[in-house]
């Protein structure tokens, strides 16, 4: 069903109350703008599907109701940004809900697997690519368009009930409620402006001063694209804002020698960045950031990671479970450095199943031993 009418909506969300389960997929464009534009909405409940165009009703907040009561599981996959999405035009954060992408992890599946792969592998069904790379604001839609958009959530509710029967079956339905209550927590979605020099392309080539004037512009860029409503690069590129700060400029021309930069500001706003990034020079070194320790080529780290890892991926094969859902590799990093404080290995069903595996090993209890080809762990004798 395409809806783009109000009444259309109104009385789908009434006939979805009903419903205890309601697939959610979005299409959306961000090329051009810092918040993402949704162009379309797809919803499926056990009877019926609804294709949503935003362009078309007058008020997509009549969806909040469904978003929000909790007799009825949401599914998505991979819905980080769905639900970024659902935030800005709707206004709540949906709860409950199941994401597969996430519980494929649990059951042996890679890290980030594809919603197309993932129905190829538990429904059997190859879907079509011919419109992936759609541009979704265009109106009309063709009958393609819709069919691809409806495919989107159709296999939803079928890999749900088969994911949940096979969770089940392991014994791990309980441990989706670390891993998805994140999703389920709004601050999940917030940028906080003054973390963001951390995302800069080559910001760890700064020294801690130029890292503080980074912080500065940084944030200011996030503020000035989220008032302009514009991509993050068309205020400042990442690569001029880390070739400005290596210059540690204290006038506008000094900002300005930096390529392109001189196109992208005006002359009031390079005022601010200059006035922002000289009192970042000139701070305490105290209230500077700290430069991050890389975790290669510390001296022991390096073997003692690649030891854990083979432990953890003999975990992982034995138990039928993603490698880095298990453990990623920053948190063998931390293991190996004696960091253990909000280490997700060693928390949880994940401490149960290799944390304390791993800190044996390190406290010398255990040795990995290979015996007829094959690599194993065994406990030493006192």
């Amino acid at each position: 069903m395409y809806i783009e009418s109000q009444d259309e909506l109104e009385s789908f969300v009434e006939r979805a109350s009903k419903a205890k389960l309601l697939a959610i997929d979005t299409e959306f464009l961000r090329e051009k703008t810092y918040y993402p534009k949704l162009c379309l909405m797809q919803l499926a409940t056990e009877d019926e599907i609804a294709i949503v165009d935003p362009f078309a009703v007058d008020d997509i907040k009549v969806l909040k109701s469904l978003f929000e009561n909790e007799q009825i599981l949401k599914i998505f996959h991979a819905g980080h940004q769905d639900i970024e999405i659902i935030i800005y035009d709707i206004g709540c954060v949906p709860r409950p809900l199941f994401d597969t992408q996430v519980a494929a992890t649990l059951l042996g599946q890679a890290q980030q697997i594809g919603y197309g792969a993932l129905v190829h592998s538990l429904c059997g069904t190859k879907l079509k690519k011919a419109d992936s790379f759609t541009d979704w604001s265009v109106r009309p839609l063709s009958e393609s368009q819709i069919q691809y958009a409806a495919d989107d959530v159709i296999y939803l509710p079928e890999m749900y009930e088969k994911m949940r029967d096979r969770l089940e079956e392991k014994g791990r339905l309980a441990w989706l409620d670390d891993e998805l209550s994140p999703l389920m927590e709004e601050s999940t979605y917030v940028v906080d402006e003054r973390d963001r020099y951390r995302r800069l392309k080559h910001y760890t080539q700064l020294s801690r001063r130029q890292m503080a004037a980074a912080r500065e512009m940084a944030a200011w860029r996030e503020i000035e694209a989220r008032k302009r409503n514009v991509p993050r690069k068309w205020v400042l590129t990442d690569e001029q804002i880390v070739e400005a700060c290596k210059r540690e400029p204290r006038k506008i021309d000094d900002l300005f020698m930096v390529r392109g930069v001189r196109e992208r500001l005006t002359t009031r706003d390079a005022r601010v960045v200059v006035e922002l990034v000289k009192s970042a020079l000139d701070s305490s070194p105290e209230a500077w950031p700290e430069i991050p320790v890389s975790g290669k080529s510390e001296q022991n780290v390096d073997v003692q990671v690649d030891l854990l890892t083979a432990i953890v991926r003999m975990c992982a094969k034995k138990n039928d479970i993603a490698v880095p859902t298990l453990a990623s590799h920053q948190d063998l990093v931390n293991i190996a450095r004696g960091h253990h404080d909000n280490c997700p290995v060693l928390k949880g069903w994940r401490r149960e199943m290799i944390g304390n595996t791993l800190l044996e090993f390190l406290d010398g209890k255990l040795a990995l031993t290979i015996r007829d080809n094959r690599v194993s762990v065994e406990h030493l004798e006192n």
